[in-house]
């Protein structure tokens, strides 16, 4: 190891098995850091990328594509069980749990394969097995091997939160991974937490037979969408017979012979065959060297500012360890950002209001930008809603779903928040999106046509009744 000094910059140089300085190091491979590796090399860098696990990170394996397997996989056997209603007679015999398993692995297994070649496959690309660990600024240790980069990219992801005094055994107590591999559909099951995670489980095991309870300490489910949002979700579960129990904080929980029973406040008592701990996710940043290396850090993440820089020179984070929404879509973001950064491209900031937020359950619920409350916050009397009722659109109607699209707008300015729930509504977020990164006004998306019978077309139809000229809507 040599140390050069000069005029009062120290420059650390780090010898590493062939001697190779990279122009970014990065620390994680999930959907921030294969992210930035790919960009980076389109932009003519050379990275080395370190990964302990498998490369795609939680999204690929523990997340959002066996999550989104399983909901689909419920939403066939729902389908299945009121097949009548579309004239088509089917019958339901059960969830064979191997069966949706093979299924939930085998798109794993094909996008696992299809990533790993292309990272493996590139030249510009090291790819690092192994466990690593900020020892310097500009370096990172695997295995006892250390790898230099003018850049070092914190891609580290997160991991399950619990809370004290619960005892996560995998077996009557579990998180979200443990959810994924089980073997069988529970009878009965407690949902620790009504957010996204919390929602999504809910939905996927109501769906195959269990008897489902929600707790959560805030007053709604889904509290961070749209207050009216929320009320259609709980109006949808209860349709469903999706019990839920909101501003109950949890007190403790109990193994019994036959599963848990947990208690929360007031003295109430649940029990079910097992308790799902989905109270969100924290930051993977623990014995990574971070805070010894200087970084600031705040409960766990790492803090950056608007170019996702940390405080320490030409290091940078992105995805779940920086404060804010923990999405995959948004890790991949600023991962494209970060290494254009880097290759001295001067990207846009990324504004996050602006990246579209998809809950998968069933009602689906998607949104953008800010929600009505917020909205008056920060405009007063100047904003402006309205809610289109799916009840009113043609594709919606031969769906049979229900469900609304609202649009929070400025009096005489742009749509600054659009919120949806019901079926399919995750695939419309896209056109909204852009509505809200574009600062559209209603007006000018009134004058796009949208295709019929589609759902999208909702959209189109909502912002005309914004625009003051409804058609098949009520002022």
């Amino acid at each position: 190891m040599t140390v050069v000094c000069s005029d009062a910059t120290w420059e650390l140089t780090v010898s590493q098995p062939n001697g190779e300085t990279f122009d970014i190091v990065i620390l994680g491979a999930g959907s921030g850091g294969y992210a930035t590796a790919l960009r980076a090399v389109q932009l003519g860098l050379t990275v080395a990328l370190i990964e302990k696990d498998k490369l795609g990170g939680t999204c690929l394996h523990v997340g959002c594509i066996p999550t989104k397997a399983l909901l689909h996989a419920a939403e066939v056997a729902d389908e299945t069980r009121e097949s009548e209603q579309f004239g088509v007679k089917a019958e339901f015999h059960g969830i064979d749990m191997a069966g949706v398993n093979s299924y939930k692995d085998g798109v794993i297994s094909r996008l696992y394969k299809g990533l790993s070649g292309m990272l493996n496959g590139n030249k510009s690309i090291t790819v690092v097995e192994g466990e690593g660990k900020l020892v310097a600024p500009n370096t990172v240790e695997v295995n006892g091997n250390r790898y230099v980069g003018r850049n070092v990219v914190l891609a580290s992801g997160s991991f399950s939160r619990s809370l004290p005094g619960l005892d996560v055994d995998g077996e009557k107590i579990i998180t979200s991974e443990h959810a994924l591999k089980l073997d069988r559909v529970p009878k009965s099951v407690i949902v620790l937490g009504g957010g996204v995670i919390g929602v999504e489980f809910a939905s996927v095991w109501s769906s195959f037979g269990a008897e489902v309870t929600i707790i959560e300490a805030l007053p709604r489910l889904v509290a961070a969408e749209d207050a009216e949002v929320s009320k259609a979700v709980e109006r949808a579960f209860r349709k469903r017979k999706i019990n839920f129990k909101v501003g109950k904080p949890f007190e403790k929980v109990e193994k019994t012979e036959n599963g848990v029973r947990a208690t929360i406040q007031g003295g109430e008592v649940v029990e079910a065959e097992l308790l799902l701990v989905a109270v969100g996710r924290g930051p993977r940043t623990q014995g990574l060297g971070y805070e010894e290396q200087g970084i600031k850090m705040e409960r766990g993440f790492v803090l950056t500012d608007e170019r996702l820089r940390t405080n320490v020179p030409n290091v940078f984070a992105v995805g779940d360890i920086v404060p804010g929404l923990q999405l995959a879509h948004r890790g991949f973001q600023q991962g494209i950002f970060v290494a254009e950064e880097i290759a001295g491209q001067n990207p846009a900031v990324i504004d996050e209001l602006g990246i579209p937020r998809v809950t998968y359950s069933n009602p689906e619920i998607a949104s953008v930008g800010l929600t009505e409350a917020k909205a008056r916050e920060q405009y007063g009397d100047k904003v402006k809603t309205y809610n289109y009722n799916l009840g009113g659109n043609g594709k919606s109607q031969i769906l049979k779903t229900t469900g609304f699209i609202k649009l929070v707008g400025v009096e005489d300015g742009p749509v600054v928040g659009v919120h949806m729930v019901g079926a399919r509504v995750g695939e419309l977020i896209g056109e909204a999106q852009l509505i809200y990164n574009w600062e559209a006004f209603p007006g000018e998306v009134a004058q796009l046509v949208h295709a019929h019978p589609t759902q999208n077309e909702a959209l189109g139809e909502a912002h005309l009744a914004l625009a003051g000229k409804p058609l098949h809507a009520h002022a």
